[in-house]
């Protein structure tokens, strides 16, 4: 007999209990969980599906199960294990409900006792036995937003505030979408044709981005055992992020400020494009340091880059004025823009968070102002949909600065030209990408 405690859904359990009672990042606790068990590939992608829908329909499933419950004070693993239940049952059409029941109620016997294998068997039962409730039953309609496409209430309002409604639905339906794998080219390594043909001869079937020059879109296969990826052809990066440095139009013998750099990819790419320059790449913490260094190892940039413990709001401590030609602010953000890959940061972010943040980002705004040179460009981004942290830093950074201006922000491939705006934003609905921003602010004197 299998031993219950190896299974994808004993394992469901266990990562699910630490990304939603611990706040553990749930792509690091799933990747430790996968590393340290020999699963079959059926299991992997079980056990993926498990934890990422679970995580992604928490809110519906929780109204759902409402009911059966009758306002219990669970431990949080079980409360967990009937979620993940509940998600299989509702949205994992193959998989036999017996199946489902027959172990979960076995994992709460093993890891709890007879009183909770009872309970848990009991709402399972009675959950299987009546009509799922009614959505249509929430009168209030940002509420019934709310629930149907799990995301909380403060988000669905500011969403609604800064996009519309129509938008608003159309962006959280499109978060609850499986997420794709996307490659950025390391063109310091290899031609398009070159990296495309390696990745084909290790098993990965991959097609070009429509919106990154060097972005691919990954179709099949194992991207991080391949070749290609250890011997840095490629690096993993979501099309969107790549835009951030595919608008600065870069020069060869550019000295550059990453002010907010790890894990370094939008390090290494300013690097690949500095022959004569450097990039000097900033975090707070020496451990990350040390992972942007690795990453120009593997990418073969490294003589490019000068990665650096240094808060960037203390750069005057350090760098002169005017000593760049370029500054990417790539800042810290609630990252809302990440809800496809990253589920669970919609139940731990607050409207506060996005307060705080901007006030941060404003802060490390000014502090590199004087760092760029007459004529140079600081390019600001986030990896967040909220405006707070987006066009309205960006317009205060303005205000108190007005040596500075706003350029119409370009990409190679003129993605979204015909907007109104001068910056660009790209949500998780147009095109299927993790939500990012980029403004282009030039220093005028």
């Amino acid at each position: 007999m299998t031993n219950i405690k190896k299974t994808p859904r004993w394992l469901a359990m266990v990562t699910l209990d630490r990304v939603i009672g611990q706040e553990a990042y749930s792509n690091l606790q799933l990747n430790n969980t996968i590393t340290h068990h020999q699963l079959s590939e059926v299991d992997r992608r079980l056990l993926t599906n498990i934890v990422y829908g679970t995580l992604q329909h928490k809110l519906t499933l929780d109204y759902r199960l409402a009911p059966f419950l009758k306002n219990k004070k669970l431990a949080n693993w079980v409360h967990v294990l009937l979620l993940e239940a509940a998600y299989q049952l509702d949205y994992l059409q193959r998989v036999p409900d017996f199946a489902v029941v027959n172990e979960t109620v076995e994992i709460a016997k093993v890891h709890g006792n007879p009183g909770i294998r009872k309970l848990v068997t009991a709402v399972l039962h009675n959950y299987l036995r009546h009509p799922r409730r009614d959505l249509s039953d929430i009168k209030d309609p940002l509420l019934r937003l709310s629930v149907s496409s799990s995301v909380p209430r403060w988000l669905v309002e500011q969403l609604t505030t800064d996009y519309g409604m129509e938008q608003t639905r159309a962006i959280l339906t499109s978060i609850n979408e499986p997420a794709h794998l996307s490659l950025r080219v390391n063109y310091a390594k290899g031609s398009l044709k070159k990296v495309v043909d390696q990745l084909a001869n290790d098993g990965v079937r991959v097609h070009c981005s429509p919106l990154a020059l060097a972005g691919l879109v990954v179709d099949s296969g194992k991207v991080i055992s391949s070749s290609a990826f250890k011997n840095g052809l490629v690096t993993i990066q979501d099309e969107s992020a790549q835009l951030a440095v595919d608008s600065m139009k870069l020069a060869d013998d550019f000295k550059v400020l990453d002010a907010c750099a790890a894990p370094g990819g939008k390090t290494a790419q300013i690097a690949e494009q500095l022959g004569r320059g450097k990039v000097v790449a900033l975090d707070l913490h020496a451990n990350k340091v040390r992972l942007i260094q690795k990453n120009a190892t593997r990418l073969g940039v490294s003589d490019q880059v000068e990665a650096m413990a240094l808060d960037a709001r203390k750069v005057g401590k350090k760098f002169a004025d005017e000593e760049f030609d370029a500054i990417l602010v790539d800042a810290p953000c609630s990252g809302i823009g990440l809800l496809r890959k990253k589920p669970e940061i919609r139940y731990a972010k607050t409207a506060a968070d996005s307060q705080y943040l901007h006030q941060i980002q404003l802060a490390i705004l000014n502090a590199v102002a004087t760092k760029v040179k007459k004529g140079g460009i600081i390019t600001y981004s986030t990896c967040t949909l909220l405006k707070t942290e987006n066009e309205l830093t960006v317009r205060e950074f303005l205000s108190s600065n007005p040596q500075f201006a706003e350029l119409t922000t370009k990409t190679t491939k003129c993605i979204k030209d015909g907007r109104d705006a001068r910056s660009l934003t790209i949500l998780p609905s147009d095109y299927d990408t993790d939500g990012f921003f980029i403004a282009t602010i030039k220093r005028l004197s």
